[in-house]
C-alpha cells in the first residue's frame, strides 16, 4: 500500500510539475501574442494616420466631376391672329459635364461644359437668328458639340471676421432663386425674376450672418457683349489700327444682390441693376441691323416660405409659397427711342407660386405671373421652349409634377417631369431686345399695323433625367 501511495505522489509530483511548466509556456506566448497585437494596433494607427493624410491630400487635389444628362419630348404651340403654329414632336438631348477642383480650402475651381440639342438637327455650333447669342448659347438647341457653360474661380477668404468671395469667369448667371424650383436645381447666384441669362464677369460678396440669418451682400459686374474684334479679319485687316467698321459699345451689367434674410424656413432677396449699352434693332436703317440704344434699370424683391407652421405635418413640413415684385425703366439715349418711345418708361411684374408634396413622395407646383406694358427683364436664357415666361408682357400660367424614380443617399438619381406652361399675351414685343422689335403695341395695334402678332403661346414638356 505504501508503494502504491508512493508511486501515486510521485506520479502527482510529476504532472503538478508538468502542468506547471506549460501555463508556463502558455502564459509566455500569449505574453509574445500581446506583444505583436500591441505592436500591429500601433502600425495600424500610423497606418490611419497616413491614410488620412492621403485623404486630406487628395481632397485638395483631385477633380470631381458630375453629370446632368436629360432627354425632354416638348409639344410647342403659338397662336398669332391668323394662324396657329405647332411642333408636335421636338425631342431632345441636353448634357450638363460638371467639374470642380479645390486646391485649398478657400480656393475653388469650377467648370461646366453643355451641349443642348434636337433630335435630328444641328446648327453647326451657333443657334438660328438671335439663338446664337452668347447670352443663350447652352440654353438654346444648336448641336452636339461641347461648349463652356461655367468657368469660374472662387475665393472665399475671411477679412476681419466677415466671410467673403471674390470670383471671376463664366460665372452661374442662370437658374437662379424661385425659378430653380420648377427646374428641380439648387439655386445659382441671380434672382430669377429679372436675371436668367449666360453672363463672363466678376462677383464679390460679403456674409453678414453675424448680424442677421443668412444674409449677405454681393456685387456682380458683367459683359454680355464686346466690341472687342479678333486681331484678323478675313481681309487680313488690323483692327487694332482699322476703325472704319461699325461697331456696337460694350454692354455691361452692374447689379447689387442682397440675401436680407435666410433661418432656412423664410427667406428674402433683393437685387438692383444697371444695364448699359444694351443692343436693338434699329428698323429705320436701309438694312435693319443691330445696334446700341441706351440704358436699362431693374430690381426685385423676392420671398419664400419653406414650410408652412412649425412640424404641424408632413404636407405643411414640405410645402413651398413664394412671391417676387419686380421693376424696369429704360434711360434712351438721346432722340434714340427704347421700346419704342424717347422717354424713360417703367414696367413691373408679380409673381406668385406654390410647390406642394404628393403621396407619390414628388412635387407639384403652380406658378402664375404677370407683366405690364414696358415690362423688360434679363431672362433670355430661361429653360423653355417658346421664350422666357418672366418676360411676358400679360399673364403666364404654369403647372408642373416632378417625380424621383431612383434615389441614392437621399438624393435623386434619376427623375421626370410633366410641365405646362401658358402665355397669353397683352402686348408685342415680351422676348425682343430693346429697340423696335421691343415696342408694345396691344393686337389690335399690331393687326393694324398689318403685323401678324403672336397672341398666346404653349409649350408641354416631359422629361427623364440623369444626374449623378
Amino acid at each position: 500500500m505504501k508503494k502504491i501511495l508512493l508511486s501515486l505522489a510521485v506520479i502527482g509530483g510529476l504532472a503538478s510539475s508538468t502542468f506547471a511548466d506549460d501555463i508556463a509556456d502558455l502564459k509566455a506566448e500569449i505574453d509574445a501574442l500581446n506583444k505583436k497585437v500591441a505592436k500591429l494596433e500601433n502600425q495600424q494607427k500610423r497606418t490611419k494616420k497616413s491614410l488620412a493624410k492621403v485623404r486630406a491630400h487628395d481632397a485638395f487635389d483631385n477633380i470631381k466631376f458630375d453629370i446632368d444628362f436629360r432627354t425632354a419630348y416638348d409639344y410647342i404651340s403659338y397662336k398669332t391672329a391668323t394662324k396657329t403654329y405647332t411642333n408636335d414632336a421636338l425631342f431632345s438631348n441636353r448634357l450638363w459635364l460638371g467639374m470642380g477642383y479645390q486646391p485649398t480650402k478657400d480656393m475653388i475651381f469650377k467648370g461646366q461644359l453643355a451641349f443642348n440639342k434636337a433630335f435630328g438637327a444641328d446648327t453647326n455650333g451657333r443657334g438660328q437668328g438671335y439663338d446664337g447669342f452668347d447670352w443663350v448659347i447652352n440654353e438654346t438647341l444648336t448641336d452636339d458639340t461641347l461648349k463652356v457653360r461655367e468657368a469660374y474661380w472662387l475665393w472665399t477668404p475671411t477679412v476681419g471676421g466677415f466671410g467673403t468671395t471674390l470670383s471671376v469667369g463664366r460665372r452661374p448667371a442662370t437658374n437662379g432663386y424661385l425659378i430653380n424650383l420648377r427646374d428641380d436645381d439648387k439655386a445659382k447666384s441671380p434672382q430669377g425674376h429679372i436675371i436668367n441669362m449666360e453672363f463672363d464677369g466678376l462677383s464679390a460678396s460679403i456674409k453678414l450672418d453675424k448680424y442677421v440669418s443668412g444674409s449677405y451682400l454681393k456685387l456682380c459686374l458683367g459683359r454680355g457683349l464686346t466690341n472687342a474684334r479678333t486681331r484678323f479679319d478675313a481681309q487680313g485687316l488690323d483692327y487694332a489700327t482699322d476703325t472704319s467698321a461699325d461697331k456696337l459699345d460694350n454692354m455691361d451689367l452692374v447689379g447689387v444682390l442682397a440675401k436680407i434674410y435666410d433661418d432656412g424656413q423664410y427667406s428674402a432677396m433683393a437685387t438692383y441693376y444697371r444695364g448699359f449699352n444694351v443692343p436693338g434693332i434699329d428698323s429705320t436703317l436701309t438694312t435693319p441691323a443691330l445696334r446700341t440704344f441706351g440704358n436699362m434699370d431693374g430690381a426685385a424683391l423676392s420671398a419664400q416660405i419653406q414650410g408652412i407652421g412649425d412640424m404641424i405635418n408632413d404636407f405643411l413640413d414640405d410645402t413651398i409659397l413664394f412671391a417676387s415684385v419686380a421693376w424696369s425703366q429704360t434711360i434712351p439715349n438721346a432722340n434714340q427711342p427704347m421700346l419704342g418711345s424717347i422717354n424713360k418708361e417703367s414696367g413691373y411684374s408679380y409673381w406668385i407660386g406654390a410647390q406642394v408634396p404628393n403621396l407619390t413622395g414628388g412635387k407639384f407646383g403652380l406658378e402664375y405671373n404677370h407683366g405690364s406694358k414696358y415690362w423688360r427683364p434679363f431672362t433670355y436664357g430661361e429653360d423653355t421652349m417658346i421664350g422666357s415666361k418672366m418676360a411676358t408682357r400679360g399673364n403666364a400660367y404654369e403647372a408642373y409634377w416632378t417625380q424621383p424614380i431612383i434615389k441614392k443617399d437621399g438624393k435623386s438619381l434619376f427623375s421626370m417631369q410633366i410641365r405646362y406652361t401658358y402665355l397669353d399675351y397683352d402686348y408685342t414685343g415680351s422676348n425682343g431686345f430693346f429697340g423696335d422689335n421691343g415696342t408694345p403695341l396691344t393686337m389690335a395695334e399690331a393687326v393694324a399695323n398689318g403685323l401678324d402678332p403672336v397672341e398666346s403661346a404653349q409649350d408641354l414638356r416631359v422629361y427623364f433625367r440623369y444626374r449623378y
